[in-house]
């Protein structure tokens, strides 16, 4: 068994040539409502629309359809009782008298006809309305879609990552192929539409991206262990020319890595810390060096503070936030991004072996602050502090942002939808931010309590890891915990503990690890990782 990819993304291309010329069997029209359509429609050409206020309206390539394939698409809204809101599809077939007219020729038959709605036609509708599209085309082999052909670059960014993204699959677990009926949409090219290669390109490059990250954090964890994690940063260092480098457990002993250390101790799968690095082609020492710290605990029992079973079925997802690191790194050299990036992922397995730590253990972290541990299912920000401290003594950040599925605090106050972001710069907040609502994945700025940092006083030691008074807020205070790390250095901490698993699939998230904050990270990575 491998967690391998053998399900095939949806290709997305552009193609000058007209809707009924593009060689494809199903093709697909936007769809917007009546009050929506009138600042719209003077950008439109070849749409097939009704009066002001008459209901929705049809986008570009509608009156061709109409004509050659002697359908009322209208009449088919109206029977669905559709409004255009973003995602809503209506599928309208082509019975005989109608087809071969997908060609010049007539070689391509047009059988079906998907009319999908674009709502307020803001970015996020147009994200909503991708995934819509691949959900109801999937086991299609190639589409042709003029839904876009009217958006700006932002939107159809949007629309192609959701188009991608709605019909990720794990491949590699089943003994049997996933049915063609199942398999993602194979070919969608964007008709008419043939000057935007380097926008799908890198809508495609960030989409892909987070399959990458997906398919790790979904990976079984009898399969998937530090070293398992390991060998596969080395593999997306090798095809996307990162330099990669793995320390072991002895290295990780040798150079006082003592938190890493101290939570795979009880487990016979020992504990790795994986770099991976990317220089852009003319950077130089002025260049900014932005480093990712990721959790990759790669599967978490709780230790011997044991997890209820109910809170163990979701923890093979509990390194998502390495996951996501690895994710930005696969992806940084396609998008061209002019800043350095250093990818830190903290791997261990969190177990209840003879050799593990106990609650009340001393251990010392890479700085050497003495900590003492109470909760050994606390484990996430101890492997994170061991990165901090080493990424802030080592590699000359210019910025610090670590990811991590940390606290089920952070999911109560915030849900599913929302992650969580700390941070003491103001300019760092705001950029990340503005990325997360551009992507789609939203952040919500939480508050560093200096009030709350007497909760981490210990008797015995430098400081506790988790309260020792009761304060309440404890994502807050494992940012507090964490920020102690950062020293000086322009540091954001993004709790994801909610956001990075999905009960459902919806719009263009699908059951289980999201692979949450690839898409944030990459955007604002494409900004020039701004600071100030």
């Amino acid at each position: 068994m491998s967690g391998e990819r053998t399900i095939r993304p949806t290709e997305v291309v552009t193609d000058a040539r007209l809707l009924l010329d593009a060689e494809c069997g199903v093709v697909a029209l936007a769809v917007w409502p009546g009050s929506a359509g009138d600042d719209a429609r003077d950008d439109v050409d070849g749409g097939d629309e009704r009066a002001a206020g008459a209901g929705p309206w049809i986008g570009p390539g509608g009156a061709e359809v109409t004509e050659s394939l002697g359908l009322d698409l209208f009449a088919a809204l109206e029977r669905e009782r559709a409004t255009g809101k973003a995602g809503e599809v209506v599928s309208v077939p082509v019975f005989g008298a109608g087809r071969g007219a997908a060609s010049v020729d007539g070689e391509v038959d047009v059988t079906l006809v998907l009319l999908v709605g674009l709502g307020d036609g803001s970015v996020a509708a147009h994200r909503r309305a991708g995934a819509a599209l691949a959900r109801a085309a999937r086991g299609i082999d190639r589409l042709a879609s003029t839904v876009t052909l009217t958006s700006d670059d932002a939107a159809l960014r949007a629309f192609v990552e959701g188009a991608v993204l709605a019909t990720y699959a794990l491949g590699g677990f089943r003994t049997k192929p996933v049915d063609d009926a199942r398999a993602p949409l194979g070919t969608l090219a964007l008709a008419g539409d043939g000057a935007r290669d380097e926008v799908v390109a890198t809508a495609v490059t960030i989409a892909l991206a987070s399959w990458t990250a997906r398919d790790l954090a979904q990976t079984p964890s009898n399969v998937k262990d530090p070293e398992w994690l390991a060998g596969r940063a080395r593999q997306l260092g090798a095809e996307h020319r990162l330099d990669v480098r793995v320390r072991d457990e002895k290295a990780l002993a040798d150079e006082g890595f003592g938190g890493i250390l101290a939570v795979g101790m009880g487990s016979v799968r020992p504990p790795r810390l994986i770099a991976m690095r990317y220089e852009p082609p003319k950077a130089d020492r002025r260049t900014p060096h932005v480093v990712l710290v990721g959790k990759g605990i790669t599967y978490d029992t709780g230790g011997l503070s044991l997890k209820p079973r109910e809170g163990m079925v979701p923890m093979k997802t509990d390194m998502t936030g390495g996951a996501v690191v690895m994710g930005v790194l696969a992806a940084v050299r396609e998008l061209g991004v002019e800043v350095r990036v250093t990818g830190l992922v903290a791997a261990a397995e969190n177990m209840p072996g003879a050799a593990a730590q106990r609650p009340s253990d001393v251990i010392t972290q890479y700085d050497g602050t003495t900590v003492e541990v109470l909760n050994t299912d606390a484990e996430g920000r101890l492997v994170l502090a061991d990165a901090i401290a080493y990424a802030v003594a080592e590699l000359e950040p210019t910025v610090v942002v670590d990811v991590a599925t940390l606290t089920g605090a952070a999911t109560t106050a915030l849900g599913r939808g929302i992650g969580a972001l700390y941070s003491a710069d103001d300019a760092l907040a705001g950029a990340l931010r503005d990325a997360g609502e551009a992507a789609g994945e939203r952040l919500w700025r939480m508050p560093l309590v200096d009030d709350y940092r007497y909760a981490l006083d210990s008797a015995i030691a430098d400081i506790a890891h988790i309260e020792t008074t009761k304060v309440g807020g404890g994502s807050i205070t494992a940012a507090l915990f964490l920020q102690r790390f950062v020293r000086d250095v322009p540091w954001a901490h993004l709790d994801i503990a909610g956001p990075a698993r999905a009960e459902s699939d919806k719009n263009e998230l699908v059951k289980g690890g999201t692979g949450f904050g690839v898409r944030a990270l990459l955007y604002w990575l494409e900004a020039g990782a701004p600071v100030t």
